[in-house]
């Protein structure tokens, strides 16, 4: 009987363990999301005069954000050095976006082929923006999309220490 006792206590212990560091691993895995998006929910501030949104500087200095594009979640890096919304080419199935004509870009990896897209809807924090011009760039990680300056040259933007404030006027 001491035997069978035994066992049970060393099957628990090890259950436990092998418990404990699945629950440091989802607490660790969340602490590493929150260090590259800390922005994964965005409240949106309103006056009589405009809509604004608050974003928090990532650990690597970008301004990362939750947003949707037609109603589905994507990740928005806001991106002054890009003149359109860049799209992943991979997201254009997920998005249900049509590719368009091709056009060529300049990108930080040189030349490359993109396509012209439009989106139905953009949506960052509650702010709503239709028909909006974008580009499907084959070779973009499909990690996120560049908010490009055809969107943000229409706001107004305002950055203060580790924040960035977007402004948009009615």
């Amino acid at each position: 009987m001491e035997h069978s006792t035994k066992k049970l206590g060393m099957m628990f212990t090890l259950g436990g363990w092998i418990i404990g560091i699945f629950v440091l691993f989802l607490v660790f895995s969340k602490i590493i999301d929150y260090q590259v998006n800390p922005n994964q929910s965005v409240a949106t501030s309103q006056s009589d005069r405009y809509q604004e949104i608050v974003l928090k500087r990532n650990r690597n200095g970008h301004y990362v954000f939750a947003g949707e594009i037609n109603r589905l979640p994507v990740t928005f890096l806001v991106d002054t050095g890009a003149t359109l919304i860049s799209i992943p080419f991979g997201l254009q199935a997920y998005l249900q976006l049509d590719a368009g004509a091709p056009f060529s870009v300049s990108t930080a990896n040189g030349v490359t082929t993109a396509y012209r897209t439009r989106l139905d809807e953009l949506k960052m924090g509650d702010i709503v923006l239709s028909d909006v011009r974008a580009s499907l760039i084959p070779g973009l990680p499909d990690g996120g999309v560049l908010l490009g300056m055809n969107v943000l040259k229409n706001m107004e933007l305002i950055q203060r220490g580790d924040k960035l404030i977007i402004r948009h006027y009615y």
